[in-house]
């Protein structure tokens, strides 16, 4: 079979790894992108592992980036996030990644997108799968994203340079409402579970929030424990996919399946001492919310960004299940997931109307190029 290569750029951001495209480098007809990048991931593969691709064989190691100039007058680059399913042929594109976003503004310098000098640079960013704006801040060596730093993030060995992203009136990316039902918390009606009470929530991701409680977890339950019960993932799904017709954003259960990136689902618990991926104990009083994130139908080592956002949205907002498992009076939310913890801050206000308004939110990432190259993909 002949092969064809395609200059790509090889990236972690955060707790992910995508391959970052530029547009100009890939067909002008955009019905042809799937194809192209289901190859280069290694998808489909039914075992799973994606060993024919620069997949790693999990959701967080299978994406896709691509970047070109904007011509915005708010910003300086468009960035399009695709998320290639590992198992099935499917490129989805209906989300955001807050981990690859922090990659985005030093891919952009270093590849001469956009112009920087000086200690630091702020790029900005619109994605165009939420149709918001991203400002990235990361410090510069000669005009390039500096790489080495002391933060460290969970989830990542070592330490890098911060990348702190402000996330620009995040609420309503996916469904245009920051509470896409109008309610901060309701019950929904599952078919083969019953009533259970959700919040819908919807802010750089929608997800749809569950006390882990309510379906007789702990809350503090590794991925592993997770990803081995197949009745739990049943009903975790038919939750998502109920949520995804309540918020809109399917119009049928089974429109919902096909739709696998958001709506996210998260357990939330109450601040308590959890286990680690590192075989540590992650202490109570170091967290003000325990977290557990699925998506893609796989539970995260670590939290997506988005939704981390997302959660310190809901946290606010009076009414909402987080809200009521978060600890009183925390400033920026600390959450406990099986990595560490992540803290996110959040700014959301209540308008004299009585809607709620999400005006930003941040955090830091770090990020690094692994390599430069170009990726083989069939000719045809």
């Amino acid at each position: 079979m002949p092969q064809r290569p395609i200059p790509a750029v090889f990236m972690r951001g955060g707790t992910s790894k995508a391959i970052m495209f530029h547009a100009r480098d890939l067909p002008a007809d955009r019905a042809a992108w799937p194809a192209l990048f289901l190859a280069a991931m290694g998808s489909p593969d039914p075992y799973g592992r994606q060993l024919d691709g620069m997949g790693g064989g999990v959701s967080s190691l299978s994406k896709v980036c691509v970047l070109a100039p904007s011509a915005r007058e708010d910003a300086d680059i468009d960035y399009s996030f695709f998320q290639i399913q590992v198992k099935e042929a499917r490129v989805d594109d209906r989300g955001n990644c807050g981990n690859m976003s922090s990659a985005v503004g030093p891919f952009a310098v270093d590849e001469g997108l956009v112009p920087a000098a000086g200690d630091t640079a702020v790029v900005r960013v619109y994605n165009t799968n939420t149709q918001k704006l991203i400002h990235a801040h990361f410090p510069l060596d000669d005009g390039r994203a500096r790489v080495g730093g002391d933060l460290a993030i969970p989830g990542v060995a070592g330490t890098g340079a911060p990348v702190r992203l402000d996330f620009l009136s995040p609420g309503g990316a996916t469904t245009g409402r920051l509470l896409p039902t109008g309610q901060a918390r309701e019950r929904l009606e599952v078919p083969g579970l019953g009533a259970i009470e959700v919040s819908m929530v919807d802010a750089a991701n929608a997800c749809v929030f569950v006390r882990a409680g309510d379906l007789g977890l702990t809350g503090r339950e590794l991925p592993d424990a997770i990803e081995a019960d197949a009745p739990l993932l049943a009903r975790l799904e038919a939750i998502r996919r109920q949520a995804s017709v309540a918020m809109g954003i399917a119009p049928t259960l089974e429109a919902a399946g096909g739709i696998r990136v958001v709506p996210f689902i998260a357990l939330v618990s109450p601040p308590a001492a959890s286990p680690m991926l590192t075989g540590e104990t992650l202490a109570a009083e170091a967290i003000d919310l325990t977290a557990r994130v699925m998506s893609n139908g796989q539970p995260h080592r670590a939290l997506p960004l988005t939704i981390s956002l997302c959660t310190a949205v809901a946290a606010r907002i009076d009414g909402t299940v987080v809200a009521e498992m978060a600890r009183a009076g925390a400033g920026d939310l600390r959450i406990g997931m099986p990595s560490g913890v992540l803290t996110v801050a959040a700014d959301v206000v209540r308008e004299a109307s009585g809607a709620w308004v999400a005006r930003s939110g941040a955090f830091y990432r770090t990020a690094r190029r692994l390599f430069d190259g170009r990726v083989w993909v069939p000719a045809g």
